[in-house]
């Protein structure tokens, strides 16, 4: 039966066509999207990626990973009231690769700052002051940068100080010198520390807490030798999260803070460096940083 303009039944028509394109706007509205922070917060599971390999910060003991940064992760996850933490230890190559691919929430490992960096993720508050430092075998007379021209240098690859160590070569060269005789990268700064006391390399460039530990607790084979500024000036070491997760940057932030206001961060730096760094609240961002 044909329907008639204004019948009940095209009323009913005209109802089931509105009822659809309503229901169509509803499935077409965008759900809210839950934050890593939220979803953090809501199952209480934490997933961070970390490099145990870079004592005293992090490094493996008894089967457990421990040190400065396991501490700090520690009251981090009881302010985030975390009930499980799933702590994967990871080549340090993979892991900024692995934070923005979505494969942990953030790193728990030390990140050194510098600008291209902080254009791609976010940086927490730092956690300790990293001037990049060389270390020798002792009795080596090498006392400043010239030194180095002609040396074999060691750093670790994809490192913080890789790009330390590259600029240092180059100024060298600019200024006169030879440069390096070779610069040697490695997975890891202990696998260095082995080359730098078998005489493979003749220096390690690396930040100055890490350094400072192991020339003290091997004073009969390394010394330290002197600072190795990077251009610009930022010498601090954070750990990052992926832009997009800002929020859960500044939960961790948050936390930093708390720590160096109450003098917790300081009686750890205390425990794991035997010294205290300061901590700023501002200008250890290059401009343009996440």
């Amino acid at each position: 039966m044909p329907i008639v303009k204004g019948s009940p039944a095209g009323l009913g028509a005209r109802g089931l066509l509105t009822g659809a394109a309503c229901i169509g706007l509803v499935f077409a509205w965008p759900a809210w999207a839950e934050t890593t922070l939220e979803r953090i917060k809501r199952t209480g599971e934490l997933t961070v990626g970390t490099e145990a390999a870079f004592p005293p910060f992090e490094f493996i003991k008894d089967g457990k990973i421990v040190g400065y940064g396991a501490d700090i992760l520690a009251e981090v996850v009881k302010e985030l009231g975390v009930k499980k933490l799933n702590q994967l230890d990871l080549p340090w190559q993979g892991i900024l690769p692995g934070v923005l691919a979505g494969k942990f929430d953030f790193v728990a490992t030390t990140v050194g700052i510098n600008e291209e960096r902080a254009k791609r993720y976010a940086y927490t508050m730092p956690i300790a002051d990293g001037m990049p430092y060389a270390m020798k075998r002792k009795g080596n007379p090498i006392s400043k940068i010239e030194d180095l021209n002609g040396k074999v240098v060691g750093t670790q690859l994809a490192s913080s100080t890789e790009p330390v160590a590259r600029a240092l070569d180059a100024k060298l060269k600019a200024g006169g010198g030879s440069g390096f005789k070779d610069l040697k990268l490695f997975p890891s700064f202990p696998e260095s520390y082995v080359a730098l006391a078998n005489g493979e390399i003749d220096a390690v460039i690396q930040s100055l807490p890490s350094l400072a530990v192991v020339a003290k607790e091997k004073p009969d084979v390394f010394e330290l030798a002197m600072p190795t500024p990077q251009d610009g000036g930022y010498t601090y070491l954070a750990w990052v999260t992926r832009p997009e997760d800002k929020d859960l940057r500044d939960a961790i932030s948050a936390v930093i803070r708390k720590m160096r206001d109450d003098g917790r961060l300081a009686a750890l730096q205390e425990k794991w460096f035997g010294f205290v760094m300061m901590i700023p609240d501002e200008g250890y961002l290059p401009p343009g940083a996440q």
